[in-house]
């Protein structure tokens, strides 16, 4: 009886401890990056929430495959090999096979680069300007105000260096 109780018991604390040691500050659904890597990476997501605070924030992001040039053509011709086109129409193509949402950390000085967004309030302005560098601030102001220009539709390119995202650079898609 002892020796079943041995080879059991490591069974149900594997079953009965994993909702215990998940992380509580996690959205439902989410994920976190874990610790620290070793030098930069990126990763290009499309953000579906962004949250500031004066040690910077969190954003919340859908990881997804960015290919340009001939990786982006075989990418589309794996993915759409029915499309009836010799390949993406405008030379990138982007795969999201899986929709999951990872919080990222956010440096408090992280750099911001954008190509569009609403400046002015007429949607007449709006207009492409390359690597405009804004305020991680007044990013977030710009990602919550939807009004003429949803800077959600838009991938991202996140450098990350030390666990924590420390550039965001808003990739322009026609």
């Amino acid at each position: 009886m002892r020796n079943w109780f041995v080879a059991v018991l490591p069974l149900l604390l594997i079953v009965a401890l994993p909702p215990f040691a998940a992380s509580g500050s996690l959205v439902p659904g989410t994920q976190a990056i874990s610790g620290p890597m070793q030098g930069p990476h990126t990763v290009t997501v499309y953000v579906n929430r962004l949250e500031l605070g004066p040690r910077g924030g969190t954003l919340a992001a859908d990881p997804i495959l960015w290919y340009e040039g001939e990786e982006a053509a075989a990418a589309f011709a794996e993915h759409e090999p029915d499309a009836g086109i010799d390949g993406p129409p405008d030379g990138y193509y982007i795969v999201n096979d899986v929709k999951e949402t990872v919080e990222y950390p956010v440096a408090k000085n992280a750099e911001v680069l954008m190509q569009i967004y609403d400046r002015t309030g007429r949607i007449e302005d709006i207009q492409v300007k390359w690597n405009e560098p804004v305020s991680l601030e007044k990013f977030g102001r710009l990602f919550g105000d939807n009004d003429l220009i949803d800077l959600s539709r838009f991938p991202y390119h996140l450098t990350i260096e030390g666990g924590q995202v420390v550039r965001i650079v808003q990739q322009f898609i026609p």
